[in-house]
């Protein structure tokens, strides 16, 4: 995936990506009540999802009623919403300068729709290219737990009522390669990912995602006294 070329950005992006039940969404909950603590502005989004048109395509991919029409239909949906998603929501942001926490961005069609999927990783990327325009982030922490324990977890919440996504009620198997298919990615763009282990407790998680982000706030304040 090459650098990003789209329109020149004052923010700052980060994507949160993980198998389920690693814990992105409380982190990123946490790490953003942080940030605006700091005077900050943030937004926190999702994906599939975030912007209107991307949050009408959102049911239909988790419900499986996209299934039937195979995955490779799955993936064009997945990249249109995503889209949709950064002309709307992302880029407008970032160009406001505001810190952008997303739960789940490009990576996670490489992984669900590339590795899991079958899609050759040539389609996976062309989609890709097109449909961020540009617009990466500045850094993806890869929350990584077994996908046993995962499981547990997202099995708990389901107890708790909060109903499983279709992802979620997979085999095992398929949650592992997905685990391997993500370090597969922290491998080969370190400069980018940064690997979370999400398998300890709460607040050491907390501290860990905080000092991964540290530096890029330096940075980004620094760029923003020099603009001034």
């Amino acid at each position: 995936m090459p650098e990003n070329t789209g329109p020149e950005k004052t923010g700052l992006f980060i994507s949160f990506e993980g198998g389920e039940g690693a814990g992105k969404s409380t982190q990123i909950r946490l790490l953003a009540e942080t940030l605006r603590e700091r005077g900050l502005e943030v937004v926190v989004t999702r994906e599939p999802g975030g912007s209107p048109g991307a949050e009408a395509v959102r049911h239909v991919l988790l419900s499986g009623a996209a299934e039937p029409f195979g995955v490779r239909m799955e993936a064009m949906l997945f990249a249109a919403a995503r889209n949709d998603h950064v002309e709307e929501v992302i880029r407008p942001a970032l160009e406001k300068g505001a810190v952008v926490l997303c739960d789940r961005f490009l990576d996670s069609s490489r992984v669900y729709q590339g590795t899991t999927g079958n899609l050759e990783p040539e389609f996976i990327e062309t989609l890709q290219r097109i449909a961020i325009d540009g617009t990466m982030p500045e850094m993806t922490l890869i929350f990584d737990i077994s996908a046993a324990a995962g499981l547990a977890r997202a099995r708990k919440r389901a107890d708790e009522g909060v109903a499983p996504d279709r992802f979620e009620k997979e085999e095992l198997e398929t949650h592992e390669k997905r685990r391997e298919a993500y370090l597969d990615i922290a491998l080969n763009e370190p400069r980018r990912c940064r690997i979370v282990n999400a398998d300890q407790p709460q607040e050491k998680v907390t501290e860990d995602v905080l000092s991964f982000v540290e530096p890029l706030l330096a940075k980004m304040s620094s760029v923003s006294e020099v603009a001034q």
